[in-house]
């Protein structure tokens, strides 16, 4: 009997183990839905500040699902509406795309909408931006195309940014660092078409904390504020995100 009994059990024990093998693992959402805000001591759009050099608040909210389709929004305070005129003291971004894969290729295709509420300018500077960006390894590329005016320049549509961004993990202190490059060109206006570029570094501080400190530059001088202040002068930007 007490062999029959041992039997028994070393058989519960397998079975339960062998269940525990194959358990299914825990199932993909359907659906993501996540939101950040943040600080930054400067907001660079494409290496040009929109601040005026000046710390900027930011935040935004991200829908995905597990097809590859997402929507999202962001915004931002700024300063070049009202330095160039106009009355909008924020940037509203709205964008919608598809993700998917193409062998070893990550692909993402959408459109993007900037929007400055109550800019009263002469040039109507919110923008659509349709784009395309393909991720190889720790590299992006990525191309946005203007299908209205870009930002407010007159007769600009067709204008296009291109841009290389990678990111690697340094193996100190859990720190990655972000290189990047990119051409901003405006269609009828080449004197204020330019290359930009930066260097980051992040930091993963857990439960949705994170920090920033990037060297930012451009190589063109016409974009100006109050005070000929050159917006697209060198500086070193620094912010703090937390994710939710």
């Amino acid at each position: 009997m007490k062999l029959k009994l041992a039997a028994l059990a070393a058989a519960l024990l397998l079975s339960g183990a062998a269940l525990a093998q194959t358990a299914p693992a825990a199932a993909t959402p359907d659906y993501t839905l996540t939101g950040n805000v943040g600080v930054v001591t400067d907001y660079r759009f494409r290496g040009i500040s929109q601040t005026r050099l000046r710390p900027a608040l930011q935040g935004g909210a991200d829908f995905g699902h597990s097809s590859g389709f997402y929507i999202g929004t962001w915004a931002s305070t700024i300063r070049t509406i009202k330095d160039a005129g106009g009355d909008a003291d924020v940037e509203v971004d709205l964008y919608g795309g598809y993700k998917f894969g193409l062998g070893p290729v990550a692909l993402d295709v959408g459109v993007l909408r900037y929007l400055y509420p109550g800019s009263s300018l002469g040039t109507n500077p919110d923008t659509t931006e349709v784009y395309a960006a393909g991720t190889f390894g720790p590299a992006t590329l990525k191309y946005s195309h203007a299908v209205t005016n870009a930002f407010g320049f007159a007769n600009s549509d067709n204008s296009y940014y291109v841009d290389l961004t990678a990111g690697f993990e340094t193996g100190y202190w859990g720190t990655t660092v972000t290189p990047h490059v990119g051409y901003q060109r405006i269609r009828g206006n080449s004197g204020f078409s330019y290359w930009d570029w930066s260097l980051a570094l992040g930091k993963d501080f857990g439960n949705g904390l994170s920090g920033s400190l990037a060297y930012v530059d451009t190589d063109n001088n016409n974009y100006r504020g109050p005070g000929s202040k050159n917006l697209g002068r060198w500086g070193v930007v620094a912010g703090v995100k937390y994710a939710f």
